[in-house]
């Protein structure tokens, strides 16, 4: 339990950044509600990304029982959950049947380490989708909210560069789902932005014009690219090196899109 919690003080200090043995890792924090105290409990756990779920593994490090967590959402499903970034409720869905077989395939094919843990334990390890039924606006300056946005596809796409710079001679389809769900999720980011807080910014800030016209151009560019990146990632032979071409590139135009829009809109929205 001090393990835990100090990983827990760690990631919460540090926007969900860690170091020692999970340093680089994809952790969250998972809050689930004690089956019979009543009181919340929270946990530091890997995940994998799966378009707008995260998933998880009641491993227990390899223990033959399932951990208190894995009982704690069995009796009540809404969780709270904390990526260092955002903070919101989700509602805790066990997989079963052929969709558990297929993601704990796709989780042991991305880290061997899943399939240690199984065959340890004796037991078939749950795998938990986390479904977001909150996922607003946090709370406090919109210039900020917009940080914490592009920080959340900054720290994706140095994970998928990691991930892809050690992977084997073939593409893991773990990888593949990451990719996808980083392209998804831009999409969103910026249609929302051309339809709506764009159009917001340059009806009260009309000196903004020049602005806006570069920063529509770089969602252009950048759209393009992830066409590109999905393109690649169809073809069933993508060499790892290829798409860590593709997956640089786009980080080079994104990140100078991010800084840009940063510099330009922070002070105005805060």
């Amino acid at each position: 339990m001090d393990f835990n919690q100090q990983i827990i003080d760690e990631f919460r200090a540090n926007k969900g950044q860690v170091g020692g043995p999970f340093e680089g890792a994809r952790l969250l924090l998972l809050t689930t509600t004690g089956a019979r105290s009543g009181a919340p409990h929270t946990t530091p756990l890997g995940y994998l990304p799966d378009g707008e779920r995260l998933l998880v593994i009641a491993s227990a490090g390899g223990s033959p029982r399932h951990p208190a967590w894995y009982h704690n959402l069995r009796a009540d499903p809404q969780v709270t959950v904390e990526t260092g970034l955002f903070t919101y409720t989700a509602k805790a869905v066990v997989l079963d049947g052929e969709e558990r077989e297929r993601m704990f395939a796709r989780a042991v094919e991305a880290d061997p380490g899943w399939g240690a843990y199984e065959d340890r334990s004796g037991r078939t390890l749950p795998v938990v989708a986390l479904l977001p039924t909150d996922f607003g606006p946090p709370a406090g300056r919109m210039g900020d909210a917009l940080i914490s946005m592009h920080d959340t596809f900054r720290r994706e796409l140095a994970l998928i560069r990691r991930e892809v710079a050690a992977s084997g001679p073939r593409l893991a389809a773990q990888l593949r789902v990451n990719c996808l769900t980083m392209c998804q999720g831009l999409h969103v980011h910026h249609s929302r932005e051309d339809e709506y807080m764009f159009p917001a910014l340059e009806h009260r800030y009309p000196e903004l014009a020049p602005v806006m016209a570069r920063l529509r151009d770089e969602h252009a560019v950048v759209a393009r690219l992830l066409g590109e990146l999905q393109e690649l990632l169809r073809a069933e032979d993508v060499a790892p090196a290829e798409l860590l071409s593709e997956v640089e590139r786009l980080t080079g135009e994104l990140e100078t899109h991010l800084d840009y829009e940063e510099e330009q809109l922070v002070p105005l929205l805060n």
